[in-house]
């Protein structure tokens, strides 16, 4: 009687009700903000598609086309053949075989020198190329372009999707829609927004906001806890988008360090480089701030389970235990996660004569170090935000402390049953 009177108790409806109201009170705002943004700024499509629609038609006749190789060997360059007879001189290079996939002879495609090096190509190789051959004369009628990999990369979605829902389940399938989702968000609004000149700012905590609020609850379930874990998101990402246009600013980051801003600049000049990098910035935090607002989300409830007398101190230092430990791994992953993919840039940075610090403020390397600092510290506050939301909505719900000893006495001999009732499943939420 004692431990159902307690169970009673600990998931008062009544109560979970009233949290659930304060959490969707805070929340309801930002998504109705966030909705009418999105209408807002909208992209109209007036837009011309593309001024980069067939990058490689640099003469009239040329096409891009697919082939598979039939074998690689060592020839003369076909760039350099006949220069033996004007008093030049013929060079070596590795040369492949290809059989054109729409059907035809097999022709001689000159390899450059760096693929060669890094991937030469070999016997089954599917790969792309540009047919000159019906253009004005040439030495090189044919092109390498790149490598098709469609074959690799579907089998590695499938083995991804395949992993994800053996393990996680349906919780796995759904949080793969979401991803789905967000990424059709992303290209069908922000992209096209940004194309037509609208505040990157804007655009990049709309398009945040909006797919964390369908991400968390399609993937976790519309319950109090991934409502916590949505409002530490928010915070986050708030704190993300301050301290990135603060840095930015602050630092003269231009955005202008690669070869694709520098195409972006020319083609669209309405489009800010340092606006496209800001709202990369906020795109990029988006998914490490949902993996541990939901984890930390999580753990307060598990704790309370556990200890479902614990005080709300209790519960926000042990999760504060469990935070502190997800901060030390999440932020050097993050670090090596940006390391890793420029790598290149660190390489060849390494090669020049020059102070460590000059070449971490120039341009590309100052841009990765405050990816991985501004990404940090949101990340690093939104923990004990997400951890203190959590602890509040779980006291809200009756779950512990005051509430949880009102209907029963441990020192009276209750706590054998409450002690199994925070072994059982928790009913304070719908998953």
């Amino acid at each position: 009687m004692g431990g159902h009177h307690h169970a009673d108790v600990l998931v008062d409806p009544a109560r979970r009700r009233r949290a659930n109201l304060i959490l969707w009170i805070l929340l309801a705002p930002v998504g109705v903000l966030a909705f009418i943004a999105t209408i807002m700024l909208w992209p109209s499509g007036d837009i011309a598609k593309s001024p980069l629609n067939d990058t490689f038609n640099t003469a009239n006749g040329a096409e891009l086309s697919t082939g598979t190789v039939t074998r690689t060997v060592s020839e003369v360059c076909p760039s350099s053949q006949g220069l033996d007879e004007v008093g030049g001189k013929e060079l070596m290079c590795e040369i492949s075989y290809v059989t054109p996939e729409a059907g035809g002879a097999s022709f001689a495609l000159e390899v450059p020198p760096e693929t060669t090096q890094s991937r030469p190509l070999e016997a089954g190789d599917k790969i792309k190329y540009l047919d000159l051959s019906h253009t004005t004369d040439t030495s090189a009628p044919y092109v390498f372009v790149d490598f098709v990999r469609s074959t690799p990369l579907a089998l590695l979605g499938i083995a991804y999707a395949a992993v994800v829902c053996m393990v996680a389940r349906w919780r796995g399938l759904r949080a793969l829609a979401g991803l789905a989702g967000g990424l059709f968000f992303i290209v069908s609004f922000m992209v096209p927004a940004l194309l037509e000149g609208k505040s990157p700012m804007l655009v990049g905590l709309t398009t945040s906001t909006i797919v964390m609020f369908a991400a968390l609850y399609f993937a976790h379930g519309f319950s109090a806890r991934t409502s916590t874990a949505l409002l530490g998101t928010l915070f986050g990402l708030g704190v993300t988008a301050a301290i990135a246009t603060w840095a930015t600013d602050a630092a003269a980051l231009t955005g202008a360090t690669e070869d694709s801003a520098l195409t972006l600049s020319t083609v669209v000049p309405e489009l800010s480089l340092s606006g496209l990098l800001l709202c990369g910035l906020l795109i990029a935090g988006m998914g490490v701030l949902n993996d541990v607002t939901i984890t930390q989300s999580s753990a307060v409830w598990e704790l309370a389970e556990i200890a479902p007398h614990s005080t709300a101190r209790q519960l926000f230092t042990s999760g504060m235990r469990i935070g502190r430990d997800h901060i030390a791994s999440t932020v050097y992953t993050i670090a090596f996660a940006y390391a890793g993919a420029a790598l290149p840039i660190l390489v060849l940075v390494s090669l020049y004569d020059r102070p460590l610090m000059d070449t971490l403020t120039t341009g590309q390397m100052a841009e990765e170090v405050i990816r991985i600092l501004v990404g940090s510290i949101g990340l690093v506050l939104a923990i004990p935000v997400t951890t203190a939301i959590a602890v509040a909505v779980v006291k809200a719900t009756g779950s512990g402390g005051k509430s949880a000893r009102s209907g029963s006495n441990p020192e009276a001999g209750d706590s054998k049953p409450s002690g199994r009732r925070a072994l059982q499943p928790s009913t304070s939420e719908v998953d």
